[in-house]
């Protein structure tokens, strides 16, 4: 008899609508391709912390902004933390899985951010621009992201919300890791289409951009995508670093780019899925 396949519980949420994207497509065909070495079942998030038990590690896909079910998923990632689930991403994660407080921590330590603040008195740390973008820790999405006047910030409440300065910027590019191994990027040409993103080939210097919040996440397993945004003056300045669900466009890359990810992902399932 052969030997039982590791048993995977895929979690997602196939009816969430995104803007310019089908999330439910990319996990339905992942999920496809870890069925060659995995027993897999996919479940909403809501189901979560109810059916991992019976399996041997947790991959988190599409599974829609946290903020539309918060209580829920504290009481998946407490349930999976006091039994030691594997999860991929690992929940130790110290970037959007946790808020978006790490823009803060990172800004504040001089790392290539857009600047960011989250009390009126640190005003005077942001350029003068005309426009900035206010936005909830803990949102996704865009959900509840606004763009206010520079002369109407006094009207801002600081609670629980970010300010950043409205970038200009040329165009967005995003660099997809599973581990810390880098996989691919893609990029958006036109600022106005973010989700209209094409294959890029980064420089030496982008990927060592990239693998610096990469390693200040200090996440074993997982995969995570680092969202940038280039200025005019050439340079690139973090906007996301997502490590809870990010989408990652794999229709879109070529078809050795989409082997080399399966295979990545694969290998850090089953590290995970067979540690003592």
């Amino acid at each position: 008899m052969p030997a039982a396949k590791p048993r995977v519980l895929l979690v997602t949420d196939l009816a969430y609508q995104a803007r310019g994207r089908r999330y439910c497509d990319e996990d339905i065909r992942l999920s496809a391709r870890l069925r060659e070495d995995f027993d897999v079942a996919l479940c909403h998030p809501l189901d979560a912390a109810s059916l991992m038990d019976a399996f041997d590690v947790v991959l988190v896909r599409n599974s829609g902004p946290v903020l539309n079910y918060r209580a829920e998923y504290e009481a998946f990632r407490d349930r999976a933390l006091e039994r030691g689930t594997p999860v991929l991403t690992q929940l130790t994660g110290r970037a959007d899985m946790a808020g978006k407080q790490y823009l803060l921590e990172l800004s504040a330590a001089g790392y290539p951010v857009i600047p960011t603040i989250d009390r009126a008195e640190d005003l005077a740390r942001l350029p003068a621009v005309p426009e900035y973008v206010v936005k909830p820790k803990l949102g996704a999405d865009s959900i509840g992201l606004r763009i206010v006047p520079r002369e109407r910030l006094d009207t801002v409440t600081y609670d629980d919300v970010l300010v950043q300065p409205l970038i200009r910027f040329t165009y967005e590019v995003s660099f997809y890791f599973v581990d810390d191994a880098f996989q691919y990027a893609l990029h958006a040409p036109d600022p106005e289409r973010r989700w209209r993103l094409v294959p890029y080939e980064p420089t030496a210097a982008d990927i060592e951009f990239a693998r610096s919040f990469i390693a200040w996440n200090t996440v074993e397993h997982g995969i995570q995508r680092v969202d940038a945004c280039r200025t005019p003056e050439g340079e690139l300045l973090l906007v996301e670093l997502e490590d809870l669900n990010p989408y990652l466009s794999l229709d879109l890359v070529d078809e050795a780019t989409r082997e080399r990810f399966v295979a990545a992902l694969k290998a850090s399932l089953l590290t995970l899925a067979t540690r003592p």
